[in-house]
């Protein structure tokens, strides 16, 4: 039983990382294991929290490879062919990844954002933004979706979500910080084993 080969994709601090990280060590992803983390920045929290957890990884900068997305994307699938990563997870990764990109990892890679798709979603509406969108609008319940990638931003198929109420006196921080605890770092977990349970059953089966 081979367990489905998973990259995780950020650009920052890597919160939604460490709970994958924590989540596949308690035993709660056992169908699917963290083989590489490609960060789009250097010097971003997310990079030490793959070295302490001893998962490699991979830079991959689109300014430093010219600023064009074709050659970004290239460096990204062959750090991805070279690890035999089947299933991506773009975890706070703030690059829009182009149809091209999404057709190749058709139905294999998952998105966490947070929000209540279809509310405060879509381009543009990413980090603090979509908190501070859902303050304006005066809405009382928010929370986080995980969804299959395509190349409509946020708009790929909806696996699972999570609401959490928006509490008197919130900020766009404070709130960000309540979806992260009670959304975000359960839900992003679940969707992961979900598919790479999938994955790993379709590959019985072909067998």
């Amino acid at each position: 039983m081979t367990k489905t080969r998973i990259a995780v994709l950020v650009s920052g601090g890597g919160t939604n990382l460490q709970a994958l990280i924590d989540a596949e060590r308690s035993g709660k992803i056992p169908s699917g294991e963290i083989v590489l983390v490609i960060s789009s920045q250097y010097g971003v929290r997310a990079i030490e929290r793959a070295a302490a957890a001893n998962i490699p990884c991979v830079v991959c900068n689109k300014k430093e490879l010219g600023g064009e997305q074709k050659a970004f994307e290239e460096a990204i699938c062959k750090a991805l062919d070279r690890a035999g990563v089947e299933m991506i997870v773009l975890a706070g990764f703030m690059s829009i990844l182009s149809e091209a990109f999404t057709r190749r990892y058709s139905n294999r890679i998952i998105n966490v954002h947070p929000s209540l798709i279809p509310s405060f979603c879509g381009k543009g509406m990413y980090g603090l933004k979509v908190h501070e969108a859902a303050l304006d609008y005066g809405v009382k319940v928010t929370g986080a979706t995980v969804h299959l990638v395509n190349e409509i931003p946020d708009g790929g198929k909806i696996l699972l979500q999570k609401a959490v109420d928006i509490l008197p006196g919130d900020t766009a921080e404070l709130l960000q910080r309540r979806v992260m605890e009670q959304a975000e770092w359960k839900l992003l977990p679940q969707a992961a084993e979900m598919l790479a349970a999938a994955m790993m059953n379709e590959k019985e089966n072909i067998q």
